[in-house]
């Protein structure tokens, strides 16, 4: 599966692009604040329905106009005719997602369809910010290879919103509390709130080798690192837990136990790695991390991700560069899209490369082949 060209109309800093790529490498080269990193953004807007970096879909919008497009055309092995992805939003509207000009029901039923995999400089937030960010992490990657945790989860949060309006509303209400409609979610979302559990907890028991693995390549082996899972469903039932915190819940507003609470521990020589890591150290998780996730997602799909690579020749060392070059020369990757702001020294880190590879200069929200 490549991305055979890409469309944009108002998406962020460009009035409108047209771009044909190569099924092998693409490198987008441009000064900082250019509209390098929107073109991956773009990219990622199609195999995910959504920004990598930015929290709201309207923030996607270029100033001054009320919506934006972003249209791809893929091919698939096998396959003469591409397959066209649209996403689009106005201002004030739901957002528009096509498959061949025909609108989906729900847009998760889009998702693992086309899956993508960015290595951004942001990807150590992952180890030093709260645990929220991992586990978007872990269930956007789960979701991508099972459609029914995606279900599953989508109701779960659906639910649980709707447990925390009933807890705000009851403290706030002179009727006092509903009791009877909060255990009829809690008798939805319990059996739920197990499986979720389940289901992550035996992806980390498969994903962790791979990381490992690739962790160990990056790192030379010089340090054991490991996932490990922290969950009170491990070890308790999940009704029974939602009964034993009703009161607690309702003093604080909020649903205080199930596996929105939960988290991944990451660790090294078995103590924390935000805590203990250097800051290579951190680098070099981050990166396995994602390798692993690339190499899970091309086993279970049997087609290659694409692969977005921001910034990596600016923020990493010559190491961690060297390692994934590697891997790229290898061909152990299909379709890459790169950023870079010097053309001469992306040249030169590809000269191993024998795929084709496709160069664009960007300025300032216009982009065109080199």
């Amino acid at each position: 599966m490549t991305l055979d060209s890409l469309h944009l109309l108002f998406f962020k800093n460009y009035d409108e692009a047209n771009l044909l790529f190569s099924p092998g490498i693409n490198c987008f080269i441009g000064d900082n604040g250019s509209g390098k990193t929107n073109l991956l953004d773009a990219i990622h807007y199609l195999s995910l329905t959504k920004s990598a970096f930015t929290p709201t879909d309207s923030q996607s919008i270029k100033q001054e106009a009320d919506f934006f497009v972003v249209k791809g055309k893929f091919l698939s092995d096998g396959s003469a005719a591409p397959e066209t992805i649209q996403v689009s939003l106005r201002a004030g509207q739901k957002k528009a997602l096509t498959h061949n000009k025909q609108p989906y029901d729900r847009l998760s039923d889009h998702i693992g369809k086309y899956p993508a995999v960015l290595i951004s400089p942001y990807d150590t937030d992952l180890i030093r910010q709260g645990s929220e960010e991992r586990r978007k992490y872990f269930d956007s990657l789960l979701s991508q290879l099972d459609h029914e945790f995606l279900e599953q989860l989508i109701t779960y949060n659906a639910l649980l919103r709707q447990r925390n309006a009933v807890l705000k509303q009851s403290s706030a209400s002179s009727h006092g509390f509903d009791r009877d409609y909060l255990l009829a979610l809690d008798e939805q979302l319990a059996p739920l709130g197990q499986q979720l559990t389940a289901a992550r907890a035996a992806f980390l028991t498969e994903f962790t080798p791979i990381f490992q693995r690739h962790y160990q390549q990056l790192a030379d082996g010089r340090e054991n690192v490991t996932l490990t899972y922290k969950s009170q469903l491990l070890e308790a039932d999940f009704a029974q837990l939602l009964r034993a915190n009703e009161r607690r819940d309702f003093i604080l507003q909020r649903s205080t136990t199930g596996p929105h609470r939960d988290d991944f521990i990451f660790l090294m020589e078995e103590l924390p790695v935000k805590s203990y890591g250097s800051q290579g150290q951190q680098k070099s998780f981050a990166i396995a991390l994602k390798l692993a996730q690339f190499e899970i997602l091309a086993t279970r799909q049997q087609h290659k991700p694409l692969l977005l690579l921001d910034d990596i020749f600016d923020r990493l060392d010559e190491k961690r560069i060297a390692r994934l070059l590697e891997l790229v020369a290898n061909e152990t990757f299909g379709q890459v899209f790169l950023t870079d702001t010097n053309l001469a020294r992306t040249d030169q880190a590809l000269a191993r490369v024998s795929s084709d590879i496709y160069r664009f200069r960007v300025q300032s929200g216009t982009v065109a082949p080199v």
